[in-house]
């Protein structure tokens, strides 16, 4: 794992030469390339040393980062080419992505801490230097404050935790902890990064102000640290979970109901694809929360396909953003006259959106479902629920947009260019691709 580091590391001069936007991002492209070769089937004695170490989980989620990360450069152009401080740009791009790394491969729950807070600031620093509005700020200290909030209590119980057994180790954890203030204390901060229903106010705020490489990381990745977290700190709370994860199952899945209707009363495309992704994200924390195989399998499937598919759908908004300078529904008509190749785009992201086979995302959610229903057959009512209205709002944000009456004064016809179509097959492709290889995601547990 530190050959990566390095190769990171070695990377920040990079970021200062003139004119090395597209090679850095080809640089990205080469390490996830690199990243996968170091798959294996016995992770266990591959990849692991005292500090650094990479299971399947942790091995999934860092491929993602490499990949979200390379396509998010490829995304800004607008960036490069209008010179809005590029270099300073892809320091704060590769700042994220070490920070990342960091928190995904390390294998100390101390130093998971405080990668996992590290990677906050960047994520800061872009939304409030490279948005779109004054708003910005507001979004940026929503984002803050909500994990902040949470941030001390968990460091103080991560100190309780290694006062009484003496390790930090994410092996050596499997001391059962029967208490309910440091369940709570270790567990909020991750269901506020998911975000959970109720704890989820700074999600589309932070999305509709960041630029496109923002809310790229933030769906993409940001939003998985939540979901690893948890899954790297149940089995220490398999006792209590038994008692009062019935609660927050609960919540994610009414939660996710709520938020599907109000997805269906949107009128800002990133704000639609930004509540959908809360209702996606309710139900890893229902599959995680039922502590059975099948949820913590389905979980990782769900958080993989949910970092390709909703971080293309940024992508669409972006796209349609730099062409009509406006991300509302009722200006954004009948683009399917203006782009028809786009349109094409639209619909196989938000068919994969509403879990349409062969994408991945239906073979997350068929996997929820089962670990859902086998917990209590009660959830069907509400699963049933969400998988309609996830198809009723993809379907209204593609129809809404490519459909109905174009107002010519406002728009100037212009077809995509190579790299938008080429941005958008690299999130697709891999979102549809991965499921004829879907057993090696029951690999890691």
């Amino acid at each position: 794992m530190m050959k990566f580091f390095f190769m990171l590391l070695f990377m920040i001069p990079l970021c200062f030469k003139k004119s090395s936007f597209w090679l850095n991002q080809y640089m990205y492209m080469m390490m996830s390339f690199l990243f996968l070769f170091n798959f294996s089937y016995n992770f266990m004695f591959k990849n692991i040393s005292y500090f650094l170490g990479c299971d399947l989980l942790s091995y999934t989620m860092m491929l993602l980062s490499f990949w979200i990360c390379s396509l998010m450069l490829m995304a800004s152009e607008s960036v490069y080419y209008k010179n809005y401080f590029y270099n300073l740009f892809m320091l704060v791009v590769l700042m994220l992505l070490i920070s990342l790394f960091f928190t995904f491969v390390s294998m100390n729950l101390f130093m998971f801490y405080l990668f996992f807070e590290m990677s906050l600031i960047p994520t800061l620093i872009l939304i409030v230097g490279w948005g779109y509005q004054p708003e910005r700020l507001q979004a940026g200290i929503y984002l803050l404050f909500y994990t902040l909030m949470a941030s001390l209590p968990m460091m103080i119980s991560i100190f309780y935790y290694y006062e009484k057994f003496n390790s930090l180790d994410f092996y050596f954890m499997y001391y059962l902890i029967d208490n309910m203030y440091m369940y709570m204390c270790m567990n909020m901060v991750f269901f506020i990064k998911m975000p959970m229903y109720l704890v989820h106010l700074w999600l589309p705020k932070a999305h509709v102000e960041a630029p496109v490489a923002g809310s790229m990381i933030l769906a993409g990745v940001m939003l998985k640290l939540g979901g690893y977290g948890l899954m790297r700190v149940m089995p220490i709370f398999l006792k209590i979970g038994l008692k009062f994860n019935f609660i927050f199952v609960i919540i994610s899945m009414f939660g996710g109901l709520l938020v599907s209707f109000i997805c269906l009363r949107q009128v800002d495309i990133k704000s639609l694809i930004a509540y959908s992704s809360v209702a996606h994200m309710g139900l890893v924390l229902g599959g995680i929360m039922t502590m059975s195989y099948w949820g913590m399998c389905g979980s990782l499937v769900m958080m993989l396909a949910h970092g390709l598919c909703s971080s293309g759908l940024f992508c669409l908004a972006n796209i349609s953003y730099e062409r009509l300078m406006s991300r509302s529904f009722y200006l954004n008509k009948g683009l399917i006259n203006l782009m028809p190749s786009m349109a094409l785009w639209w619909f196989l992201l938000c068919s994969s959106n509403m879990a349409a086979p062969p994408s991945l995302n239906l073979l997350g959610e068929i996997m929820l479902i089962n670990s859902l229903l086998s917990w209590n057959w009660l959830t069907m009512m509400m699963l049933m629920l969400l998988s309609f209205f996830s198809a009723a709002y993809s379907l209204y944000l593609y129809a809404f947009i490519q459909h109905g009456k174009l107002f010519s004064g406002l728009y100037s016809f212009f077809n995509g260019t190579l790299r938008e179509y080429l941005l958008l097959f690299l999130h697709w492709f891999p979102l549809n691709i991965l499921i004829l290889k879907s057993e090696y995601f029951s690999l890691w547990l």
